[in-house]
């Protein structure tokens, strides 16, 4: 068999795992989320995603060295230098450990500051708020150190451990939810410390886990390789500057939200968060099995298997975004109504937004992956970043002039979707991509498919009341319809061909099996 068929084979083995993980916490998180919600109430729900998202915005440093550990791991896999694995994992290691200790001493000074003299806190909170702050900061720190062993799961593509550690830890959180109920502190304290134990208990396992079936884990030693962490810092330090406008965007609006409109716009956009992770997850899987893949190709010379991954990847990601989209962007407000009961002002149309965001920013996901594999960064990061970084001040601007909070949103949509035809020629140049292919193959058709999705669920929605009937009926015609438009008229010739091919092998798996019984 050829590695390029047992490779797809891969993917598909880990994309199936992902899934599976992917529907035990969305059913999980889903429900945690009502249930603090709910607990907590909206003031004490909108304090911690104001105060965790301030925490967070550190995340931006994480994030880089994640990208970063992750590239280079998965760099060294696909090149076989075992001694060169080792060295990357042990200088990771030691990096993270170091920006861990720079992190908390800088929230433990400028972070207390802004907490306590800017943000928007209602004054009965604030020693709870500043409990919530401090925990928040360790558990940061705790999650940062994780990030090698983290990079280095998924770099092995070991996604069935991903998915039980995942599993678990979105079981662990449904118990924090039932546990605040009793708390013998007060509740929002309480919360912050349990969420604390259970990053704790997670680094452990991730620790155990490598330790156990990785060699460059398993044989880790302290060191520190000075011309390895130059090229890390290197790679890592543009990577920074990009995932400043990500944060920004996110967690800068957030605290912009919370300046101009309180912890209520926090709590509503608490909530957006949570619809966008639940379609980002069901994306997200997908890409995490496919991205080792892109990187491994580059590192092997084979630019045209890269080339063919990238278009599909972007493509598919997007198809599987939009199965769930379609549906939530017809009945979010029922959705929100079942699912939470008391929702805060501002979500419904938040929650909207966001899936339209996410469907704008997924297809440029796996160009960022291929360019990330080059190592030559600079131009690409210097660009989007001045493009990026336009949503924060633009935002602040509105809302000074008396805008409501959905203009974020708004601004956001606009600035990503020119965005990404400046990622598809910077990638034109950095891995030779030929962009007017990519644009017809899957900009243009993913606006087509995404069009034709929306008529036979719209059709329901617009002749039906809103109702649980309603939903239903819109549900069960999405997943009949939008699959069937996905597969005549997104998919190609071959695809088309390949998707027959496995559901005919299937049936006939099944017919045998069922003749065997």
């Amino acid at each position: 068999m050829s590695e390029t068929s047992e490779n797809n084979k891969r993917i598909a083995k880990n994309t199936l795992m992902l899934y599976v993980r992917m529907f035990v916490l969305m059913l999980i998180g889903l429900y945690t989320s009502r249930v603090i919600l709910n607990t907590l109430g909206v003031d004490n729900f909108g304090i911690y995603n104001a105060v965790g998202g301030f925490v967070s915005m550190f995340s931006i440093i994480s994030g880089t060295l994640s990208s970063a550990v992750g590239r280079f791991i998965t760099y060294e896999i696909g090149t076989r230098n075992v001694e060169r694995l080792k060295t990357v994992f042990s200088t990771s290691v030691s990096i993270q450990i170091m920006l861990a200790g720079v992190i908390v001493v800088i929230m433990e000074t400028a972070g207390l500051w802004f907490l306590n003299s800017q943000m928007n806190i209602p004054e009965s909170r604030m020693q709870a708020t500043n409990w919530v702050f401090q925990l928040s900061v360790l558990t940061f720190a705790i999650d940062l150190i994780s990030v090698p062993y983290n990079a280095a799961i998924v770099a092995h593509e070991k996604m069935s451990a991903f998915a039980y550690i995942s599993i678990f830890e979105a079981a662990a959180k449904l118990a924090v939810a039932f546990l605040i109920v009793v708390s013998p502190i007060d509740i929002l304290v309480f919360y912050a410390i349990l969420l604390a134990a259970v990053s704790v208990t997670l680094r452990l396992i991730y620790g155990w886990y490598c330790n156990r079936h990785f060699i460059e884990c398993k044989e880790y030693r302290p060191s520190f390789d000075k011309g390895l962490f130059r090229q890390m810092f290197s790679f890592a330090g543009w990577n920074f500057l990009g995932n400043t406008a990500g944060i920004l965007n996110s967690q800068g609006v957030n605290i912009l939200m919370n300046i101009f409109f309180g912890v209520g716009a926090n709590a509503a956009r608490g909530v957006a968060v949570q619809v966008e992770s639940v379609i980002s997850r069901f994306t997200s899987n997908f890409s995490t099995a496919f991205n080792p893949q892109i990187t491994k190709y580059y590192a092997s010379g084979e630019y045209e298997s890269m080339h063919l991954l990238v278009r599909r990847g972007a493509k598919f990601s997007y198809f599987l975004m939009l199965i769930l989209a379609v549906p939530i962007l017809l009945e979010t407000e029922t959705i929100l109504q079942l699912w939470l009961k008391n929702v805060p002002e501002h979500a419904v149309v938040f929650s909207r937004l966001t899936v339209i965001s996410s469907l704008v920013t997924i297809t440029g996901n796996s160009l960022l992956t291929a360019i990330m594999a080059t190592g030559n960064i600079k131009r690409y990061q210097i660009i989007i970043t001045i493009g990026g970084c336009w949503v924060f001040p633009l935002s602040y601007v509105a809302f000074k002039l008396g805008l409501p909070p959905e203009a974020a949103y708004i601004i956001y949509i606009a600035v990503y979707f020119s965005l990404l035809f400046v990622r598809i020629h910077l990638a034109k140049s950095l891995i030779n991509l030929d962009a007017g292919e990519y644009i017809r193959k899957v900009i243009l058709n993913v606006m087509l498919v995404t069009l034709l999705s929306f008529i036979i669920p719209g059709i329901i929605c617009m002749t039906m009341d809103a109702s649980l009937l309603r939903l239903v009926i819109t549900l069960m015609a999405s997943m009949v319809s939008i699959p069937a438009v996905i597969f005549l008229i997104g998919l190609e010739k071959n695809e088309r061909n390949f998707v027959i091919l496995k559901i005919s092998q299937l049936s006939k798996k099944l017919s045998k099996s069922h003749v065997n019984r």
